[in-house]
């Protein structure tokens, strides 16, 4: 009973929705916001997988690798509905997969999920082929910035490296690091944007 009463007469705040914890990890990188946030819909993404591999064993290992796909892949969208965001990823991912290992049979492309794309997401990837030509854009796009951001926005989205971690590598003072890193991700979006529009 005691839990109970500690919790009842406690301000414990309640656990932050999808979007609070979307906003820390892309402010600090720190995975524990993106472990919480995975945990919660790692049912939705093994569903999915299973749907789409048809193999159990296939769908956990994926569920698994899918985890550090998103670590990236989130940091390069922005995303205002988590849960959508993540089904098409995963889709994405799976189909990827099918095409990779040359899987044979047919691959359901219909499913009672509700609309995916209700919101517009800027560059956002509606099948494998496309999210294959905005991987590469994405790596063309990093070579357009200047070589101290791009550096640092390797180091801190692609290798997960700290701020601190960053400076000592670098020699930079935290602050260059940070700035480094927000205009670096902000030209990107741009670059990739301009890029895009000129296709």
């Amino acid at each position: 009973m005691l839990p109970f009463f500690i919790k009842l007469f406690t301000n414990a705040k309640p656990p932050p929705d999808d979007a609070e914890l979307v906003r820390l990890y892309k402010e600090t990188g720190d995975l524990e916001h993106l472990g919480e946030l995975f945990q919660r819909h790692s049912k939705l993404v093994y569903l999915v997988c299973q749907k789409y591999l048809q193999d159990p064993e296939e769908s956990k290992d994926a569920t698994m690798q899918l985890f550090e796909h998103v670590s990236k892949a989130l940091l390069l969208h922005e995303v205002s509905n988590f849960k959508s965001w993540l089904h098409v990823t995963t889709r994405n991912f799976c189909l990827m997969q099918l095409r990779a290992n040359k899987h044979k049979g047919t691959v359901p492309l219909s499913d009672n999920a509700p609309p995916l794309m209700e919101t517009a997401e800027p560059l956002h990837p509606t099948d494998a082929e496309e999210f294959e030509q905005i991987e590469q854009a994405l790596h063309a796009a990093l070579k357009e910035l200047p070589p101290q951001q791009r550096e640092c926005v390797e180091l801190f989205y692609l290798q997960q490296k700290s701020y601190k971690e960053i400076s000592s590598l670098t020699g930079c003072d935290l602050n260059k690091v940070k700035s480094y890193i927000q205009n670096g991700k902000r030209n990107l979006k741009i670059i990739m944007e301009k890029n895009h529009a000129a296709r």
